[in-house]
């Protein structure tokens, strides 16, 4: 099965740098990418992609986009629910790409200053994420085993909604 995003668009607001409480670095951004059609006589439209980076792409992308700055990401597309706090009824569905890999989309001199302090070289890269080995973590009462798949939510206070 095959599971594959690739965006190219601007971002819509500074990406902001966060820490989980075990070190591990992760920001959300959003992309926007035009449609590639529009009716006669009306302005082209867009889409806005919720993308979620973690650990040296987060990094990465907290360093040298800005808002307005293009970005090329690839991805993989996930969901979720959760339900509402207020109204244990309503359910939210929520639809992001996690990032595997993020490229500048265009180069420094093009941006006019709105990509950020990053290098003249536009082929500049962040590195592609490996998988850590499976590591094995024992307590008392339970063993608890390799965390890749999930993603960390502590509290209430960090959710994104």
């Amino acid at each position: 099965m095959l599971n594959k995003v690739i965006l190219m668009g601007r971002l819509t607001a500074d990406p902001e740098l966060r820490q989980t409480p075990s070190n591990v670095s992760t920001c959300t951004f959003t992309v926007a990418c035009d449609r590639n059609y529009a009716a006669q006589g009306q302005e082209r439209q867009a889409d806005f992609i919720t993308v979620v980076a973690w650990r040296q792409t987060a990094e990465f992308v907290s360093r040298y986009f800005r808002k307005g700055s293009m970005i090329i990401v690839e991805g993989n597309l996930r969901t979720r629910t959760y339900n509402d706090k207020r109204y244990p009824d309503v359910k939210h569905y929520v639809t992001e790409v996690f990032a595997d890999q993020v490229l500048f989309g265009e180069s420094k001199k093009s941006s006019d200053g709105a990509g950020g302090n990053y290098a003249e070289n536009r082929n500049f890269q962040a590195p592609k994420q490996e998988a850590p080995e499976p590591t094995v973590q024992k307590s008392d009462e339970l063993t608890i085993g390799n965390f890749n798949e999930f993603e960390e939510i502590i509290g209430d206070n960090n959710l994104p909604f």
